[in-house]
C-alpha cells in the first residue's frame, strides 16, 4: 500500500509520483465482454503495420462505470500520423461497439502516434495521459518508456492550461446542438473538462490526483472557499457529468460563465499551455 494507514489517498506512489489509476483486473463483470470485444476488433479495424498500442481510460479501467450509463474511452497508438482511413475506421469500430454493447452509453476512439507521446512537448499531456491514466489492452505499453509525473503547476499547465482556447469551439458546438439528444452528450463532454480544470486548478495545493469527478469538485470547494458561487457550478457540472442534461441554460452556464472564469483563474495561477507545432 503507497499511502499510510489511515492518510487521505492522493493517488501517490511512494516516491510522491502519480501513480496509475486503471487496470484490467479492475473492469467490473458487467463490462469484460466489451473490453474483450474491443481488443479483437481492434487488432481487426487497425492494420499491423499501422497499430503500435492501445488503451482503455476512463471509468471502465478504474472499476467505477455505471452499466448503461458509463461510455467506453479508447485511445489508438499508431506508428504515424492518423490518415482518413484510420479515422474512419476509428469511428466504426466506436459505432460498431455501442450498437452491440448496451452496458455502454457511447464509444469515444482518440488517436495519436508513438512520436508525439513520447514526445518533450507532450511530456504533461500525452505523455502524462498515457503514463498514468491509460490502461493498455493492446501492444507496447508506452509508459515504460515515459518520465515519472508529479503534481505540480507545470503538470496542471500541461493537462489543462488550453481552456480557453476551447471556448470558442464549445460555442460553436453549443449553438449547433438544438435537440434533446445532441445537448446531453455535449453536456457531459464539456462538463467532464471543465471540473477537471476545475481540479488541476488547486492540485498543486493539495499535492495529489484523482479523476473521480465528484472528489475533485470537493477538493476544489476545499481549496476555493473564497468563491462559493464557483464552488456551486462546479458541484453542478460533477453532477452534470454524470446526469447529462439537455437544458441549455445548463451548457450556457458551463460555456459562458464558469468557463472563462476558471480560464482566467488558470492562467493567473500556471500560465497558457505552450501551442503545439503546426496546433
Amino acid at each position: 500500500m503507497d499511502q499510510k494507514e489511515g492518510a487521505e489517498d492522493r493517488g501517490l506512489a511512494a516516491d510522491g509520483s502519480i501513480r496509475r489509476e486503471g487496470a484490467v483486473d479492475r473492469v467490473q463483470p458487467a463490462f469484460v465482454p466489451v473490453v474483450e470485444a474491443t481488443g479483437e476488433r481492434l487488432a481487426e479495424a487497425f492494420a499491423r503495420a499501422r497499430l503500435h498500442s492501445a488503451y482503455l481510460y476512463g471509468s471502465i479501467p478504474r472499476g467505477t462505470a455505471i452499466p448503461g450509463v458509463s461510455d467506453l474511452d479508447l485511445l489508438v497508438v499508431l506508428h504515424d500520423g492518423p490518415t482518413d482511413g484510420d479515422r474512419e475506421a476509428a469511428e466504426e469500430l466506436g459505432a460498431a461497439l455501442d450498437a452491440a454493447f448496451p452496458v455502454i452509453d457511447g464509444v469515444g476512439v482518440l488517436l495519436s502516434t508513438a512520436g508525439d507521446v513520447l514526445s518533450e512537448a507532450e511530456r504533461d499531456d500525452s505523455g502524462f495521459f498515457v503514463a498514468c491514466l491509460c490502461t493498455p489492452l493492446l501492444g507496447e505499453d508506452l509508459a515504460t518508456r515515459l518520465p515519472l509525473h508529479r503534481p505540480t503547476s507545470q503538470l496542471a499547465r500541461g493537462t489543462n492550461g488550453d481552456l480557453a482556447a476551447v471556448l470558442p469551439r464549445w460555442r460553436g458546438q453549443a449553438a449547433g446542438a438544438t435537440t434533446d439528444d445532441a445537448r446531453p452528450r455535449l453536456s457531459r463532454r464539456v462538463a467532464r473538462r471543465v471540473v477537471r480544470t476545475a481540479f488541476t486548478l488547486v492540485m498543486p495545493v493539495w499535492g495529489g490526483w484523482t479523476s473521480d469527478l465528484h472528489r475533485s469538485a470537493e477538493l476544489f470547494a476545499r481549496y476555493q472557499p473564497d468563491h462559493p458561487e464557483r464552488v456551486a457550478q462546479v458541484r453542478a457540472a460533477a453532477a452534470t457529468a454524470r446526469t447529462p442534461s439537455p437544458d441549455p441554460a445548463v451548457l450556457a452556464m458551463l460555456i459562458d460563465d464558469l468557463g472563462p472564469w476558471l480560464a482566467s483563474a488558470y492562467t493567473d495561477a500556471h500560465g497558457t499551455k505552450a501551442a503545439r507545432p503546426g496546433g
